[in-house]
């Protein structure tokens, strides 16, 4: 599979037709159909008309919408009446998902936040943390990868791969350096008396669904050991299943440090958590870090809900089967069309490269009644929800091939 690279992600939606007037902040622009249901991989607008979901609203949506079993977790949760109690009291619903994720993972603790961008600031001032606890109070730096995409808070912006993005809002954290995905430029970079911790991405997501090489990522994990430096996953929109592991790491071989998970956790409630070793939990104390809403009783009793079925065998290894189909009808597509230049992915994540600018495909598509979202200026991303069918993907790229035709 080629590694080309977009250099222009996007994560907004189709631009086709206009937005309705609305009190919103406009830093979205917005099709106008109102969705108002959403029933399995489809969603509905207010006309009557359903749209196929190759999105998930931006890989959160795993098992699809209006899934009997989350809806369910939902309903008993709330005839409990305990909503929120904040962070200061415990919950049975966070402290066994906490368990569950020790379990099934690396981790030795677990912190909850709302968000993919709050856990990666979090795991920025974790990595912080640890480094003074071992009596390094100059060892701060952040290193991140090109064409990396960690979130939009100031210390994840710093992180992110996007002068457009960047640019607004300068200065940023300081501390934080973008590096070339090179072993070589990582080594000149990975000074062992100033940088605390790297983050990297397994798949870059908004990066143009580059998947890093494993070999790249062994080499990495090895020179993070040496340098007595921190290796951050982000797994945000990777990880919980979408590669067909329940981690992504997990098909490389390698163990981080933190990994951070947020998009399907709890599928489509907010949710996010940064997963822990020893050394790490080690260094937290009462006071370093908190949230008002994270992991709360409700998100938190979804959110086991969800990730146990994340994890079930089938799943995943309907993922891995769909993700080798996915490959070669992408490629038979490719072949047959001459409108696509590469594609890039596994399991449920792939990015197209196409000759026209992929906001055009998508706005086709989308009057088609087919989402797509764009990871590059010329690079189309799909990552429907996990459950997914072979027949209802075949109806997808049908849609799709029709909206690369017609120009």
């Amino acid at each position: 599979m080629s590694t080309a690279l977009s250099s222009a992600p996007t994560d907004v939606a189709p631009t086709s037709a206009a937005p309705l007037p609305s009190a919103i902040l406009g830093t979205y622009k917005r099709p106008s159909p109102l969705f108002v249901r959403g029933e399995g991989v489809r969603l509905f607008d207010d006309t009557g008309k359903s749209y196929l979901d190759m999105v998930a609203g931006i890989a959160v949506m795993s098992l699809g919408h209006g899934d009997a079993g989350v809806s369910r977790v939902i309903h008993e949760t709330l005839a409990t009446g305990l909503i929120h109690t904040s962070n200061l009291y415990r919950t049975a619903p966070g402290e066994r998902l906490a368990e569950w994720f020790v379990r099934h993972s690396f981790a030795s603790k677990v912190f909850y936040c709302n968000s993919g961008a709050e856990a990666n600031e979090a795991a920025f001032k974790f990595a912080r943390r640890w480094a003074r606890a071992q009596g390094h109070e100059q060892k701060v730096g952040i290193v991140s990868l090109r064409g990396a995409f960690h979130g939009r808070l100031p210390g994840t912006l710093a992180a992110t791969d996007r002068p457009s993005y960047r640019q607004p809002f300068l200065p940023l954290m300081a501390g934080v350096q973008i590096v070339e995905r090179d072993l070589d430029d990582l080594r000149a970079a990975l000074d062992p008396e100033t940088v605390a911790a790297v983050i990297v991405e397994p798949i870059q997501g908004e990066g143009g669904v580059r998947v890093l090489e494993p070999e790249f990522l062994r080499a990495l994990r090895e020179l993070t050991h040496e340098r007595d430096v921190l290796l951050i996953l982000d797994e945000i929109q990777c990880g919980l299943g979408r590669t067909g592991h329940l981690f992504a790491h997990e098909g490389v071989g390698i163990v981080p440090d933190m990994c951070t998970i947020a998009k399907p956790m709890a599928n489509g409630l907010p949710m996010g958590a940064v997963l822990v070793n020893e050394p790490v939990a080690g260094a937290m104390q009462p006071g370093d870090h908190g949230t008002t809403f994270g992991g709360g009783p409700l998100v938190a009793a979804v959110a086991e809900h969800v990730v146990q079925r994340l994890a079930e065998p089938a799943l995943l290894a309907h993922v891995r089967e769909m993700g080798c189909w996915l490959h070669g009808e992408l490629t038979a597509m490719m072949q047959r069309t001459g409108k696509i230049r590469a594609i890039r992915g596994m399991g449920m994540m792939w990015g197209i490269d196409t000759h026209e600018p992929a906001a055009a495909i998508v706005g086709r598509a989308f009057e088609r009644g087919l989402l797509l979202v764009g990871a590059g200026e010329h690079t189309v991303r799909l990552v429907p929800p996990l459950v997914m069918s072979q027949a209802e993907l075949t109806e997808a790229l049908v849609l799709f091939e029709a909206s690369l035709r017609e120009e």
